[in-house]
């Protein structure tokens, strides 16, 4: 079993960044895919990126391609998502889900282990 524990959201302006991070504990051992994806109100959850376990393929959604950037540290067994130039429409609970593919996936059905998830609010 992996545990995941998404932090660093909070209410921002537009234009500001945020960091969030995704902690795994438990049987971390394995390479992990990690995504990142979001649900504002009343709307379908939305893929935003995803990592490969390793750390060397990333894939972004094109409303954030340029903004927000994955990345991964294997020794914290963290994932972040660094978010810049953040937009209204960015408002919306955060999650990190992992499967254990290893590469690169946006389809949200197909990962096993999601954490609580964390709030992102951008104010115009």
């Amino acid at each position: 079993q992996v545990q995941l524990a998404e932090s660093g959201g909070g209410l921002v302006q537009a234009g500001d960044s945020l960091r969030l991070s995704c902690v795994a504990s438990g049987r971390t051992g394995t390479y992990y895919t990690t995504g990142w994806f979001r649900q504002a109100p009343g709307k379908e959850r939305e893929f935003v990126a995803t990592i490969s376990g390793i750390g060397q393929s990333t894939l972004y959604a094109d409303s954030v391609k340029g903004r927000f950037t994955v990345s991964r540290d294997h020794v914290k067994s963290t994932v972040y998502l660094q978010m810049n130039s953040l937009k209204p429409e960015d408002t919306a609970d955060y999650y990190c889900p992992a499967s254990r593919w290893g590469g690169l996936d946006n389809d949200a059905v197909r990962y096993t282990y999601w954490g609580q998830g964390t709030q992102v609010t951008v104010s115009s």
